[in-house]
């Protein structure tokens, strides 16, 4: 961590933070989904630099219009093409959506598999970024942002409550002034605890809202 000229904490982008985050990851036993019928999807969770050189990831907001999950906040991401892996798919999505254009060797690693109450399940995967410009697909994201990890990392950033539908927490976390939901907020909080912090976390038994279902 480092001070910025405002002195709020921040992270640097730079070797130690790569280096950190690819071993986190190479330590991680990731949890593949057992469940079928599920249409699989793939997320970048892309750990970009800013002209500061902070460390961050992209977080997009979905376009209104969108058939599935419009104004929603996600991340980078979309279905797995037929004969496409999971990280093929990922990047390929991150380009299509926000013009950022990545080799797979910039690929860190894969977190756990989240199935969805709305038939999917998501592989997110882990990407070395850089200081591209954003240039967001108007058809797809309405916006897209670079968050700050040391926002990510911040110990209010995380909450939960109950709904009546379910047994399960729903899993928020506050950023850009608003509360991100699950699935989202449980590709972003496994990817803070597992990359950034080196906790084997799991994220499968936290819940989606209501309004995520469809």
């Amino acid at each position: 961590m480092a001070q910025s000229q405002e002195g709020v904490n921040f992270i640097p982008h730079d070797a130690a933070l790569h280096e950190r985050t690819r071993g986190n990851l190479s330590a991680f036993e990731r949890l593949p989904c057992e469940s079928t019928g599920l249409v699989p999807a793939a997320v970048a969770f892309v750990i970009a630099r800013d002209a500061a050189g902070e460390a961050g990831f992209i977080l997009t907001r979905r376009a209104p219009k969108l058939r599935e999950h419009g104004g929603q906040w996600a991340l980078p991401g979309g279905r797995v093409d037929a004969g496409e892996t999971v990280v093929e798919a990922a990047l390929r999505e991150l380009d299509e959506e926000v013009g950022i254009n990545l080799h797979p060797d910039r690929v860190l690693g894969v977190l756990d598999d989240y199935p969805t109450r709305s038939g999917f399940v998501i592989t997110p995967v882990v990407v070395w970024g850089d200081d591209s410009p954003m240039r967001p697909a108007p058809q797809e994201v309405a916006a897209a942002y670079h968050v700050p990890l040391a926002r990510l990392m911040a110990d209010d950033v995380v909450g939960s409550y109950q709904i009546p539908e379910s047994e399960r927490p729903v899993l928020t976390v506050s950023l850009l002034g608003d509360k991100v939901h699950a699935p989202t907020a449980a590709v972003v909080y496994q990817a803070r605890e597992v990359a950034i912090a080196g906790r084997s976390t799991r994220v499968v038994d936290f819940e989606q809202p209501v309004f995520a279902w469809r």
